[in-house]
């Protein structure tokens, strides 16, 4: 059952299935709430209470009152929106990309309130935040959704560095989860604000997020917007973090639910 949490002006629509531990699930950049554990229902079954929300601008959640009303403050301050309606105190947290910086975030500034934290192919790394090439590049993908919209944004996004095993797959998924907003101006805002917002100042800076904690890399050749490399140092920065990555030649560990799932659980149960 889909429900509405309000927070500084935004309606924030989310899921909220199952009993048990509570697991709050945060996407990514351009995606929604299915797109964290891929509609798997495994953390349900096996005793969990699970919240996936829509980030603001994005699925069915409202935009932000501003253009620029999309940086880690503003997602922060909606994590803690949501944990404060559904009245939960500590929750295990995985998030993906955005969902994994925005985790960041709040673990930073609630540590209290964070049991476990997956996360999942982070991209941000503080050494190259402001790197003008790649600020190019999502203001490229923001200009192809205003102006080409679903279809502009997919030709854009797979026009480079996409190896061709992974190309169809990858071209289905952006199709269907770019599909699933219902405000795409404010899903290009997003791609213009988030990626010039700093989650974090500095490396050292993750050491204060002391629970524990995996870190879920992805392979290059499948998923070259979130670098292996950055991967491995959140997993080196955090203490006592652990490193998975999926196999040479597999799919990545970020697109399959159900093996997502079961980290999540085993981590939440430490």
């Amino acid at each position: 059952m889909e429900r509405v949490v309000h927070s500084n002006g935004v309606a924030l629509a989310l899921a909220d299935e199952g009993q048990g531990r509570p697991v709050i699930l945060a996407h990514g950049l351009t995606a929604t709430r299915r797109y964290v554990v891929m509609g798997s229902r495994a953390l349900e079954r096996s005793g969990h209470r699970v919240v996936a929300y829509d980030a603001r601008g994005h699925g069915r959640s409202s935009p932000a009152p501003a253009p620029g009303a999309y940086g880690y403050d503003a997602l922060a301050g909606d994590l803690a929106a949501i944990l404060d309606d559904l009245e939960v105190p500590r929750a295990v947290l995985a998030g993906a990309s955005m969902g994994a910086h925005t985790i960041a975030r709040f673990a930073l500034e609630r540590p209290e309130r964070v049991a476990a934290a997956v996360f999942v192919t982070p991209g941000h790394s503080p050494d190259r935040a402001d790197d003008p090439q790649a600020l190019a590049r999502w203001d490229e993908l923001a200009a192809a959704l205003r102006t080409g919209g679903i279809e502009g944004f997919v030709s854009a996004y797979l026009e480079r560095g996409v190896d061709a095993r992974w190309r169809e797959t990858l071209e289905r998924v952006l199709r269907q989860r770019v599909s699933a907003h219902e405000h795409l101006d404010a899903v290009a805002d997003a791609l213009e604000a988030v990626p010039r917002s700093r989650p974090f100042p500095s490396w050292e800076a993750l050491r204060g997020i002391d629970v524990p904690a995996v870190v879920v890399g992805s392979r290059d050749e499948a998923d070259p917007i979130h670098p292996l490399a950055i991967a491995q140092r959140w997993a080196r920065e955090l203490p006592g973090a652990r490193l998975v990555v999926e196999e040479e030649g597999r799919s990545p560990l970020a697109w399959q639910g159900g093996r997502l799932s079961k980290l999540i659980a085993e981590l939440g149960a430490q």
